[in-house]
């Protein structure tokens, strides 16, 4: 019997059930979330996958088979899936010990000193679909590793019942045997054919292989954690400090090609935005943006790449400032005459945002601009991303836009969407 032990909370197939809250007559109905400009399947509930829509599948090609046999379809809905998102962390907060999110549709829970493990996360699946509806499946077992195996059977097997606890060697054995090698977190394609080609097809088999050193030699320290994780000792540590990314990019392929000049620096001061936001958000200034822009590879056209990129002397989050470079580099590079498809911003070179030297012979950000930001960032959390934002940005323009033909409403952050009974 192992002492301490790490739940996986994981929300059932997310998006399709945010989607659900809402329209309780899709319930027991196939329902696929698609992904940017409507490409293809990237959620989909046990009904939709029991009529063999696989993950990823472009949707082009499952269109018929939806309308045949009435599958709802849906647009990502960030703005409603953050939201529920957020919700379901903070109620878990409310009621664990600890809690560390992993992504928005997964956390994992510290169950030290949980007498009852089993009864505690029946618990918590009840309250968290009471509360905000949502389903859940939770995986318990003394490592991230194994709780992510204990989640993945939580999910597979009916008569778990959504909760499955691996706290002995037996629970723990069988349940790797269960586990094709592929299945394991961290464990992808390249490294499952690799494994393979070592004899270890299952989470059992490396678990019981006998050549640590090999391991590492082939699978790096990471590798070697993982098989030690399946052993029972925790490698990969609670609430690890976080570590702040040392480049952003934000990018999107057009709903419609782009023509003007105009049209591009509306959807490039939309993606400054969302970089310069995620600076802030983990305190960092950036000391270079880069621009660019093409054309459809895909396409028998005339073809172009724009790439345009500035060093800065003094290193800034200003939203407002980044979009003003980036309209710079735009009209420095851009060339008439081409159907641009996709485009984007990358900010890097970071430095931390109480640790800076500045130039004072150069423009920075001072005091006033900081506050403005931290104003802005702070009604953008509470009322909603895009609330205040620079009319750079564009008030309707929906020549660049992505495709999202069949986006629900915003019913939690919007005034104008809320559910009506």
């Amino acid at each position: 019997m192992f002492e301490n032990l790490i739940g996986l909370v994981d929300c059932n197939s997310f998006y399709c059930s945010c989607e659900r809250i809402f329209r309780p007559d899709l319930k027991d109905r196939p329902v696929v979330v698609l992904s940017n400009n409507d490409g293809c399947a990237i959620a989909r509930t046990n009904e939709a996958k029991a009529l063999g829509i696989k993950m990823g599948e472009p949707y082009f090609k499952i269109k018929k088979l939806c309308t045949d046999k009435k599958v709802s379809v849906f647009s990502t809905n960030f703005s409603l899936y953050t939201n529920i998102s957020d919700r379901v962390m903070a109620t878990l907060k409310k009621y664990c010990p600890e809690v560390e999110v992993y992504s928005v549709d997964e956390a994992f829970i510290n169950l030290s000193g949980i007498k009852d493990p089993e009864s505690f996360g029946r618990k918590i699946k009840e309250i968290i679909l009471k509360h905000i509806g949502i389903p859940v499946s939770v995986g318990i077992a003394p490592t991230k590793v194994l709780a992510k195996v204990a989640n993945r059977l939580a999910k597979k097997s009916k008569k778990a019942q959504g909760v499955v606890v691996l706290d002995n060697e037996i629970y723990i054995n069988e349940a790797l045997r269960r586990t094709p090698i592929e299945d394991l977190w961290g464990v992808g394609i390249k490294n499952a054919q690799k494994m393979r080609a070592l004899g270890i097809k299952r989470g059992i088999d490396l678990k019981e292989y006998k050549n640590d050193s090999l391991i590492r030699k082939n699978f790096s320290i990471l590798g070697l954690r993982m098989k030690l994780e399946l052993e029972g000792i925790q490698c990969f540590v609670f609430n690890e400090p976080f570590v702040k990314k040392k480049e952003i990019m934000c990018s999107r392929t057009f709903g419609d090609s782009v023509f003007s000049k105009t049209h591009l620096k509306t959807a490039i001061a939309n993606y400054v935005t969302n970089a310069a936001a995620k600076l802030r958000q983990q305190d960092s200034k950036c000391l270079k943006l880069s621009v660019f822009a093409r054309t459809n590879s895909f396409k028998n056209i005339a073809q172009y790449y724009m790439l345009g990129e500035k060093l800065l002397v003094n290193p800034t989050s200003n939203t407002l400032y980044l979009i003003e470079i980036a309209h710079e580099l735009i009209d420095k590079h851009y060339q008439e005459g081409y159907e641009y498809k996709k485009a984007g911003v990358r900010v890097s070179s970071f430095m931390d945002q109480q640790t800076y030297q500045i130039d004072l012979l150069e423009r920075g950000d001072s005091a006033i601009e900081e506050k403005l930001m931290n104003t802005l960032d702070l009604i953008n959390y509470r009322e909603g991303d895009g609330t205040i934002k620079s009319l750079a940005c564009g008030i309707d323009d929906k020549a660049w836009r992505m495709n999202r033909e069949f986006k629900s409403a915003r019913y939690t952050t919007s005034w104008n969407e809320l559910f009506v009974f």
